[in-house]
């Protein structure tokens, strides 16, 4: 059978190799260049943060090893204040961590992974027009020699991120329920160089974060000894820094620290040459249509980066899709349909984790109940491991459904809540009770 991959990023071109693997003839339409003839590319490149989901995609195709190996491991949360003292939060076991990934490298990695396959042919250059359904036709326009390509087959997949002309498409052919929601706060993407003798400035095995309540900023260690900064604030925050001399104030006062390393010229140049970028959040249902069609990653659902799942989810999309299609074999209509049953209601549940855990990453990990709860889970997991599993653990380092992982995850704060308010109590009654008694055996003296 013959497949249509829409999209040459981290999902299409992963995509493309799970459907070679599958016996597909695979043609990928990419409407940017080949990324790999570029010096420099255009759009997103916040630093990737790889985790259990994502690795079990590319383990299924042969990959894991070789991304793993040009990653570096982040075990734990190091949190900067406002004075530079730092703390540190663990994600888990020494087993247990996230890896941090070059977005560029890891999308070149897939790229050649899918062109080593002889089932597979790339075309970069090639912009998706329109597409019908009922015939399995696409209507490509070839930029670079400004001629239109019309291609037919049996299995049309769209991975072309969150502005996805296939899903345009889709909602003109069926039914299909959508909803975006920008948040009010953008990201800047900044730059913390290596040392003079080219070494990191800080510790490279921890996702640096600089909490701030309403806005904060992170690290993420890069094989050059470089960490790629972001800064997430709302955009009137953004607006208001105007002057050089605004710009190195609010430094001074909420990033010390972060100043010190990225250095004041540095700062001054890329804040002032850069634009602050919006975050999206989409939902729809259904993904696929007909028998023919399917949409992948953030096509199907965006989301904010922070849970770092954007990209573990559309990879392990992957690997969901190929799961249903070797259920059903060449029943794709069968396929597609469960696909989408199944995937929904994990993925609007890690939308939704995704938008709570920016309120943790920015607020929360500067609460002292905050670190206690963390402290209470880490000990219950430790005795009970198989029953007692951390949120964040359950997201990051299992492939637990998105969606039992909320269920579990209520059913164990509850459980928690319940035990703490009644030790509370304890701790109020049993004095109590214990000074009433004896005032009582005072009275019988």
């Amino acid at each position: 059978m013959h497949a249509i991959v829409v999209g040459g990023g981290l999902v299409g071109s992963l995509e493309a190799c799970f459907l070679a693997k599958r016996g597909f003839s695979v043609d990928l339409y990419e409407a940017r260049e080949d990324i790999r003839l570029l010096e420099h590319v255009k759009g997103r490149s916040i630093n990737l943060a790889l985790s259990i989901r994502g690795r079990e995609a590319l383990k299924a195709v042969g990959l894991e090893e070789e991304v793993v190996a040009s990653g570096i491991p982040m075990r734990a949360r190091r949190i900067h204040d406002t004075n530079g003292r730092l703390s540190s939060q663990p994600y888990g076991t020494e087993e247990q961590y996230l890896l941090s990934v070059d977005r560029r490298k890891l999308n070149e990695t897939l790229l050649s992974a899918a062109e080593s396959n002889s089932d597979v042919n790339l075309h970069f250059s090639h912009k998706l027009l329109k597409a019908d359904f009922k015939d399995g036709k696409a209507v490509f326009l070839n930029s670079s020699e400004g001629s239109e390509v019309e291609v037919t087959a049996d299995l049309i997949v769209g991975c072309d991120g969150a502005y996805s002309t296939l899903r345009r498409q889709i909602m003109k052919a069926t039914r299909l329920n959508y909803s975006q929601e920008y948040i009010p706060h953008g990201y800047m993407e900044l730059t913390i160089p290596p040392s003079n003798d080219n070494t990191f400035q800080m510790e490279q095995n921890f996702l640096h974060i600089w909490p701030r309540g309403q806005f904060m900023m992170i690290a993420l260690p890069n094989q050059d000894k470089s960490f790629t900064v972001t800064l997430f604030m709302p955009f009137i925050m953004f607006e208001c820094i105007r002057t050089r001399e605004d710009l190195l104030k609010f430094f001074e006062e909420q990033f010390r620290d972060g100043l010190r390393l990225i250095g004041r010229e540095e700062l001054c140049e890329c804040f002032f040459s850069s634009k602050a970028l919006p975050l999206i959040s989409i939902k729809c249902w259904p993904y696929h249509v007909g028998n023919n069609a399917v949409i992948l990653g953030d096509a199907a659902h965006a989301m904010v980066p922070f849970y770092g799942q954007g990209m573990n989810c559309g990879l392990e999309d992957c690997l969901v899709l190929d799961e249903m299609l070797g259920a059903y074999g060449d029943d794709l209509g069968k396929a597609l349909t469960c696909y989408s049953i199944k995937r929904n209601p994990d993925v609007k549940a890690i939308c939704d984790l995704a938008m709570y855990n920016y309120v943790e990453m920015r607020d929360l990990v500067n609460s002292r109940w905050f670190v206690f709860r963390k402290k209470i889970d880490s000990i219950l997991h430790f005795f009970m491991p198989n029953s007692y599993i951390p949120l964040y653990t359950m997201v990051s380092f299992t492939r637990m459904r998105y969606h039992h992982v909320i269920n579990k995850w209520k059913s164990q704060s509850k459980m928690i809540d319940s035990a703490l308010i009644v030790l509370f109590l304890a701790s109020i009654l049993a004095p109590t009770t214990y000074f009433a008694s004896r005032k009582q055996q005072w009275r019988l003296w």
